[in-house]
């Protein structure tokens, strides 16, 4: 194991008695490494009475392939019981999502489908029971009562798109949120560091297992991306801003420790000693549209189908000649046709296109959407595999969360991601308001990935057709279309990767 990093002003002593502590406090087992005992912490969330809930789990991904048909659930639209969560036969996944009639379905019809023990064996073992939600939520919170007005655009015009990297320019991300005062969920990510990992030959270490714990007990978990980094955020998980955090990384036997003193400088550099495991001969990429489907995404629904095998053709002619798994998640909100619906990961790419195919932008009402809910079922419940796989979610809505609902919330399920290395591309519809705005970003920022806006001609005018403005709090960017940019972000994502991956 190497060395722990300590700062130059720190005594051995002080550091030992630190590394005493956190040890102790760790309350997990304890991992062989290198001659050593090393405390790998126990993901355990702050309220347990929360957890028993609503509280996302850190299982690490642990999927092995997609060679399967498309497998599909749905999370009816209206409040049930926790059991009415079924999987669709794939006939039922191709018909029409269109919501017929302007009422949803009575409580009498969601039992006539209960989910059966059949049905519950074929689904993974990690997709747990829906949340409890209340018939009577409490007042909203969340953005305005109606979706703004939006005209429709010309059929087969281009949709262009901008992007920002609020990572890569953070002082003028966290200015944006101090000048920016909407309802969210809170998470500090003030206090940043960013963690880079590297074998003993000075190559990145991608998907590498990361877990970072305070002597209070205080810890956060994360997977390295593709170029073996991933951003550390203290305040987010410990509230009493220990001095000193452990930082523990792992992958495939090895593992290494340094410690993070608070106020240090910004980067924290790992080594994880040991033999290097082989580089796969390709790249492993799991791909996940999760799609807001209500009625005002039309125009963005249309131009994903029409573009999906343009995207899958360019992405599969990349260098790295990826391993690709398709996945699609669409939502709408309590009172539709359905919550969420989800279809798990496949490499036949004509069956997912039939999917995508049969979606359509229908119902919401109100202004904020089911993100919340869909956001968790991405994360959790979607076959995700395991080591050496770069996981992305490309995130398509035009409106923020309810964040007055029970249940899932969206900043619980963005650290979840960071800990199961899955990065979220945030792009920001037309009508997209700020507080949506202000969501996206920090569900983008904090998992490592980019915050993507539509433009057009005239800012605020969705009818004026493609162009470079946007309304959004955003500068230095430049445009292309939607498609490209989607493969211009999976294909940064790859190279990234050492050579032979």
């Amino acid at each position: 194991m190497t060395q722990p990093f300590v700062p130059r002003f720190r005594r051995p002593l002080v550091a030992l008695l630190c590394a005493q502590l956190l040890l102790s406090a760790c309350g997990a087992t304890e991992i062989a490494a290198t001659g050593s005992s090393v405390c790998w912490p126990t993901p355990a969330p702050d309220n347990l009475v929360q957890a028993a809930q609503t509280m996302p789990n850190f299982e690490a991904p642990s999927a092995t392939n997609c060679a399967r048909p498309v497998r599909t659930y749905e999370t009816p639209g209206m409040p049930r019981v926790a059991d009415a969560r079924r999987e669709l036969s794939s006939s039922d996944a191709l018909k029409d999502y269109s919501l017929r009639r302007p009422v949803a379905p009575s409580v009498a019809a969601a039992k006539s489908v209960p989910a059966t023990p059949a049905m519950e064996a074929r689904a993974d073992s990690a997709i747990a029971e829906a949340p409890p939600v209340t018939a009577s939520p409490a007042p909203r919170v969340s953005g305005g009562l109606q979706p703004p007005a939006q005209a429709p655009r010309p059929a087969n015009e281009p949709v262009t798109a901008g992007m920002v990297d609020d990572n890569a320019d953070f002082s003028e991300y966290l200015a944006f949120h101090g000048r920016t005062q909407v309802v969210h969920r809170e998470r500090d990510i003030s206090a940043r560091y960013l963690l880079q990992v590297r074998d003993a030959r000075g190559a990145v270490v991608p998907d590498a297992e990361v877990a970072v714990q305070a002597a209070n007990g205080a810890a956060m978990w994360a997977r390295t991306d593709a170029g073996g980094r991933a951003w550390l955020h203290p305040n987010a998980f410990d509230k009493a801003q220990s001095p000193v955090y452990e930082v523990t990384v792992r992958k495939n036997g090895r593992q290494s420790t340094v410690f993070l003193q608070r106020g240090q400088k910004n980067a924290v550099d790992v080594v994880l000693g040991g033999k290097p495991g082989a580089v796969p001969a390709r790249a492993r990429l799991d791909l996940v549209f999760l799609i807001d489907a209500t009625g005002s995404m039309d125009d963005e629904i249309a131009k994903l189908k029409a573009t999906l095998r343009t995207i899958a053709d360019q992405v599969a002619r990349l260098p790295s000649r990826p391993d690709t798994c398709f996945g699609l998640v669409a939502y709408r909100d309590r009172g539709d046709e359905f919550l969420v619906r989800r279809h798990d990961f496949t490499n036949d790419l004509n069956a997912f296109q039939g999917v995508l195919d049969a979606l359509r932008a229908a119902g919401g009402g109100d202004y904020p959407e089911a993100m919340n809910e869909a956001l968790n079922e991405t994360v959790h419940k979607l076959s995700w595999r395991g080591n050496d796989t770069t996981r992305l979610v490309v995130l398509l809505a035009d409106a923020p969360p309810h964040l007055d609902y029970g249940g899932p919330q969206y900043d619980d399920d963005m650290v979840a991601a960071l800990g199961k290395g899955i990065k979220v591309f945030s792009v920001g519809a037309s009508g997209l308001d700020k507080q949506g705005e202000y969501i996206q970003r920090q569900i983008a920022q904090y998992t490592g990935g980019r915050f993507v806006f539509l433009t057009y001609k005239e800012a605020t005018n969705p009818a004026s057709g493609p162009g470079t403005q946007t309304v959004h709090d955003v500068g230095n960017y430049s445009v292309q279309t939607l498609d490209k940019l989607i493969v211009r972000l999976v294909s940064e994502e790859l190279g990234k990767l050492p050579s032979g991956g």
